[in-house]
């Protein structure tokens, strides 16, 4: 259950205590305990011009470098201690020792680099901790959070550390002073100034301990996957092979050979063999769909300029079998990434925008190839996404690539029109109706012009956005059956967007996911078929101000295990709803088990609170226990509570059967 409003809390006053020598034993217990607090400490401090991703990476490697070498500290500089009834870290020796510690080396890692000092180790990049092939960075907050960084970035470094002595650690300015002296800063009282003329740190705790600031909550993406570096380690095995192999690999005024990228062969069995002879591609004619029983990837026509590039299907097949050390390859959760068991279909092969791009289907998988257009191989890609048992809605479409924060589509050849809606700005009309080429319709639906092979111009991708979640854009398919609404998630094919009873099911409206749209980015990356919105019960609340809406979303995968499923609380007035539990292989919400309980924390407009929980309509009674006590004989909940409180929530189907509230 989450709180919707949360009172700040005051703010203790300190006091002033000689620091003790420390002991290793000692500052290593601090350090444990108030890790997350002092690596959040050193973020702040550290250097916005390090950028999010060094900035998280070097806040942990001065964190964990911040014990004493010998049995004792031997500092026995002038530590406040703070003096309040919570207790804990405040008057702690070890915690102010590691906390001195973190602040003096990330104070130093602000220094510029000087030709006349040698750099002291926290002015260099980390060796370790170190993730390849990843970018990390806490979670973006809202605009507050916004303001406060571009302040703090604005302020030097003993500035925004006294900055975030006063907020994050609640320590008078006196406490500051010492602190900034203890650290090797020559006038702690010019840092103070300065921070004041940006504005108090009063109100600034609860903001420094958002999830803006925490790089122990991180997010990840990748690294420019076409222009990555590859390991010096690897780039002199890559020419040793180049130059032992190069009579058989190699032909006359062809450096890079006929199969590119892969890597040398292993196998001479028939089946290996005929899977990398492009000739023996399945190519499906281009009207074989239209008397066909079936509609998925087995009838798409082979399409794109460049079917008939034998080169480059056989580097496609040759990297898809063996790929080399200078591939990116990337498959979603439950995919295997093996070669093909035989000759595979081909679906597209031709240029998009800066690349050469190969499309094919073995029935379980569909693979993308990728390699420059210039010709070089050396950034090759290979992507897998696992697509058996996809019809109709499920073949719709596939990526084709993305770039620049764009997404572009190759859309099935039953396809007849192909818009983008962006669900945040989108009317509540019906899916079907789109405006004229170029503009915006009185849908909201803008017309994505499409080429003869069935390949749409690009538009923004939400599963490439970072940051608050301002927009959020549908692929809309439009064929003789209907209208569907589908979404990219971060893999080859879109997931279709559906709403209803789990079960009986439907395609969804632009009406029905508007206010749902944000919580899709929970399921980027997780090899998502489809995710479905069900709007379970409604409930009124109990200080009469209105109706507010339950919704369950679940996101089922291809590999069917791995669904994720929300429950959201709607309260009148607002536009998107908020997350009010989630679970992760879950049966609730789906069509084998249909039944949801959730609750939340709720703010009256009188300023008092509730605990309010719902189940579907087959529940017949609701109890509470543990922090908040209370029982319903219905599927809807209302009880008094207090604020932060924690309940347990269990409920009682009609036909007897217990369930537990998501979690």
């Amino acid at each position: 259950m989450q709180s919707q409003d949360v009172a700040p809390r005051p703010r203790p006053a300190s006091a002033a205590a000689p620091g003790p020598v420390v002991d290793i034993e000692q500052a290593e217990a601090a350090l444990v305990e108030h890790y997350p607090r002092l690596v959040r400490l050193a973020y702040l401090v550290l250097p916005p011009s390090l950028g999010r991703n060094r900035r998280v990476l070097t806040a942990h490697a001065l964190t964990q470098r911040t014990l004493p070498r010998g049995r004792a500290s031997g500092d026995t500089s002038v530590l406040p201690a703070q003096k309040t009834a919570a207790g804990g870290r405040d008057g702690d020796p070890g915690y102010a020792y590691v906390r001195l510690r973190v602040l003096r080396t990330a104070l130093e890692a602000g220094r510029p680099l000087t030709f006349r000092a040698w750099p002291t180790r926290a002015q260099l990049p980390p060796l370790l901790p170190q993730v390849w092939g990843l970018r990390l960075f806490p979670r973006s907050g809202g605009a507050d959070e916004l303001a406060l960084d571009q302040r703090l970035s604005a302020l030097s470094a003993p500035a925004r550390a006294a900055f975030v002595l006063r907020g994050l650690e609640r320590m008078a300015d006196a406490d500051v002073r010492r602190v900034l002296a203890a650290a090797g800063e020559e006038d702690p009282a010019a840092a103070l100034a300065e921070a004041d003329a940006v504005g108090t740190a009063e109100g600034a705790d609860a903001l420094l301990t958002s999830a803006e600031f925490d790089p122990c909550s991180l997010q990840a993406r990748p690294t420019d996957l076409m222009r990555r570096r590859q390991h010096i380690k690897a780039g002199i095995a890559a020419a040793a092979a180049v130059a032992v192999c190069g009579a058989l690999l190699g032909m006359p005024g062809d450096g890079w050979g006929p199969d590119g990228a892969a890597a040398p062969p292993y196998a001479r069995n028939p089946a290996a063999q005929a899977a990398l002879d492009p000739g023996k591609l399945t190519l499906v004619p281009a009207g074989a769909w239209e008397s066909s029983a079936r509609t998925d990837f087995s009838v798409w026509p082979a399409r794109g300029a460049l079917t008939g590039d034998k080169g480059l299907l056989r580097r496609a097949l040759a990297v898809w079998a063996r790929p080399g050390g200078s591939v990116q390859v990337s498959a979603t959760p439950g995919t295997p990434s093996g070669a093909p068991p035989g000759p595979p279909q081909l679906l597209y092969a031709g240029e998009v925008d800066q690349s050469r791009v190969v499309l094919l289907y073995d029935g379980l998988r569909i693979a993308r190839y990728a390699e420059a257009k210039d010709g070089g191989t050396r950034g090759a890609a290979l992507d897998f996404a696992r697509v058996d048992g996809a019809s109709g809605a499920d073949a719709d479409a596939v990526v084709l690539g993305r770039t620049d924060g764009n997404v572009r589509y190759l859309t099935a050849p039953w396809v007849r029109t192909a818009a983008v809606r962006d669900l945040l700005k989108s009317a509540a009309g019906a899916p079907g109706a789109t405006g004229t080429p170029g503009a915006s319709g009185t849908s909201g639906a803008t017309v994505l012009a499409r080429s003869a092979d069935g390949v749409t111009e690009p538009f923004a991708s939400p599963a490439l956005q970072t940051g608050e979640c301002r927009s959020w854009n549908v692929l809309e398919l439009t064929d003789r059956s209907g209208t569907r609404l589908t979404t990219d998630l971060g893999e080859l094919t879109p997931a279709r967007l559906t709403s209803g009873r789990p079960g009986r099911t439907g395609d969804a409206s632009a009406a029905d996911w508007a206010p749902l749209a944000c919580s899709l980015a929970d399921a980027r990356g997780q090899g998502v078929r489809s995710v479905n919105s069900w709007r379970y019960a409604r409930q009124p609340l109990p200080d009469g101000s209105g109706t507010a809406e339950w919704l369950c979303t679940r996101a089922d995968t291809w590999r069917g295990g791995g669904p994720r499923v929300l429950a959201q609380f709607h309260a009148p007035g607002q536009r998107y709803g908020a997350v009010a539990a989630k679970a992760e292989n879950a049966s609730a919400c789906g069509a084998k088990d249909p039944h949801v309980l959730a609750g939340v924390l709720w703010k009256s407009v009188e300023g008092d609170w509730y605990l309010l929980a719902a189940g579907g309509k087959e529940t017949a009674s609701i109890r509470a226990t543990g922090g908040v006590s209370g029982a319903a004989r219905s599927n809807l909940l209302a009880v008094r509570a207090e604020q932060g409180a924690q309940a347990v929530l269990k409920g009682t189907l009609d036909s007897g059967r217990e369930i537990s509230g998501l979690r």
